[in-house]
């Protein structure tokens, strides 16, 4: 070996190195212009990383750029093509006319490594998936009954948010803990069975920790994981994403210890009690999935999911109130009209507030927290608009495009609640409303999350009244894309209507 070495030197070394580079970029060059040629047209990339600087760089810029290649393109976040549909016709015809085809979540290394694929969001379409979402849909069911219903809940909670921002009256504050709290405190209590207090310094840690990870999800670091998933060995801001994720299992698995030792079989408290019976009554089945890895991703799924996106939308729905103080006063008005100060609205209310309604659902449109969904795979070779997919192959849909539409929308670039009103000023619904995205993947907590939306809002506007602060600078109203786009921090002022009445 040492005869050997002799004989090279620095520069040969060097220039066998600089050969084998290039060698290695042509072969790169050739396959991503091979896959090019396959594929739908959209923004050029660049080899090895793809499109991710052009992503990077300016998220919602090149999110919106999108459809001007086509109602269909393709996107490179590393070295593999990514198809995104830019229109509702496309969306519907892959996610529900061949839903069981477009229906597969990737297992990205990145999801590999934080829950191996368990639970019901992230979960691959097959058994297991169907066995944890009929489960938690006919759980959750179940749960929203008994003592008081989750519309109670629900409503008894936004007493418990009011009296918590008026501690704040007439100071500019940062609504994210308030309203986080009260999120999550309604899933909570169907998967705990229990509420926690705004003042518990454990439990407001656990939700500032929920929503780093929602940020970090989506940025440049996770993107960077999926490309090079060694990494996970190594320091660096990905391993805070892990130790995030293992404090709230930490948190779950102390609560699910605590129900084991307390649990009745003939009388369920809540969606844990549920999940352990049904792992009892399951576990001499072959082909079962209840077993504790799944209990864990899907409570975590379910905590999750039920807190960070409609605590978002509500802070949005904050910006577009300030923003716009003639639709929150009609709001106010309207809501006085029908329920007075001290009647609580419930969802039979909504027909008499057309008005108020229709400004919630115009706040989740421009609010877009999911600009592209989250990740689908085909689960067996597709063909799309003439385009051969194979199975595997990795597929968004741009919500952010078809909520801005100008086919669908009268004011597809403001903010206008009378995108969601007729000529009479009556509610009306429009097909191309998708924050939920649709087909079988469609958001498990639907129908819960426009409950908790709309009741909130209308209890806060009942109430209370939010202004900018003194020269306040407007925040970027791109906001932050993470897994989902979230306003920047922002402050608030809020007075109570009682006295200014």
């Amino acid at each position: 070996m040492e005869s050997v070495l002799k004989y090279l030197d620095w520069t040969s070394v060097g220039l066998a190195l600089l050969a084998g580079l290039l060698t290695l970029l042509l072969l790169e060059i050739f396959r991503w212009n091979s896959s090019r040629n396959r594929s739908p047209p959209g923004p050029k990339p660049l080899p090895f990383v793809g499109n991710l600087p052009q992503f990077s760089k300016d998220q919602m810029a090149f999110i919106r750029s999108l459809p001007t290649y086509g109602e269909m393109c393709s996107i490179y976040l590393g070295r593999k093509p990514m198809i995104i549909l830019n229109n509702m016709q496309l969306a519907k015809e892959a996610f529900v006319e061949n839903g069981t085809v477009f229906s597969g979540r990737p297992l990205l290394p990145l999801t590999e490594w934080i829950n191996k694929g368990y639970g019901i969001i992230l979960a691959n379409y097959g058994h297991s998936w169907r066995q944890q979402r009929r489960f938690a849909l006919h759980t959750l069911r179940d749960f929203g009954l008994g003592k008081k219903t989750v519309e109670e809940r629900v409503a008894e909670e936004a007493h418990y948010l009011i009296k918590e921002i008026l501690k704040q009256e007439g100071k500019p504050f940062h609504p994210i803990h308030q309203f986080m709290n009260a999120f999550s405190n309604i899933i909570c209590s169907i998967i705990f069975g229990d509420r926690f207090e705004y003042s518990d310094k454990r439990f407001a840690k656990l939700l500032e920790i929920l929503n780093e990870n929602f940020q970090l999800g989506g940025k440049l670091t996770a993107q960077i994981f999926n490309l090079v998933p060694i990494i996970k060995y190594f320091p660096g801001p990905h391993q805070k994403i892990w130790n995030n994720f293992e404090a709230l299992k930490k948190f779950l698995l102390e609560i699910v210890e605590e129900h084991k030792k307390t649990l009745d079989p003939d009388n369920p408290r809540d969606f844990i009690d549920a999940y352990l019976i049904q792992m009892t009554k399951q576990e001499a089945k072959e082909d079962s999935t209840f077993h504790v890895e799944n209990m864990m991703m899907s409570v975590l799924d379910l905590f999750v999911a039920g807190t960070e996106t409609a605590a978002t939308t509500l802070r949005w729905g904050l910006i577009y109130m300030m923003d716009h103080p003639d639709v929150q006063e009609r709001c106010h008005e309207e809501i006085i009209q029908v329920l007075g100060f001290d009647r609580s609205p419930c969802m039979e209310d909504r027909t008499q507030l057309p008005y108020t309604y229709a400004t919630v659902y115009e706040i989740q449109r421009c609010a877009s927290i999911t600009p592209l969904g989250l990740i689908h795979q085909t689960t067996e070779p597709a063909l799309l608009r003439g385009y051969h997919l194979p199975k595997g192959s990795t597929i968004m849909v741009n919500l952010n495009a078809i909520l801005t539409d100008k086919e669908h929308w009268k004011y597809p670039d403001t903010f206008n609640p009378e995108n969601f009103l007729d000529e009479k000023g009556q509610f009306c619904r429009n097909d191309a409303f998708l924050p939920f995205s649709l087909g079988p993947r469609v958001c498990l907590g639907e129908s819960l999350a426009k409950m908790e939306l709309f009741i909130f809002f209308t209890s806060l506007l009942q109430r209370l009244k939010f202004s900018w602060p003194p020269g306040a600078p407007r925040p970027n109203m791109d906001g932050i894309v993470g897994v989902v786009r979230s306003p920047f921090p922002f402050n608030t002022i809020c007075r109570s209507r009682e006295t200014t009445h």
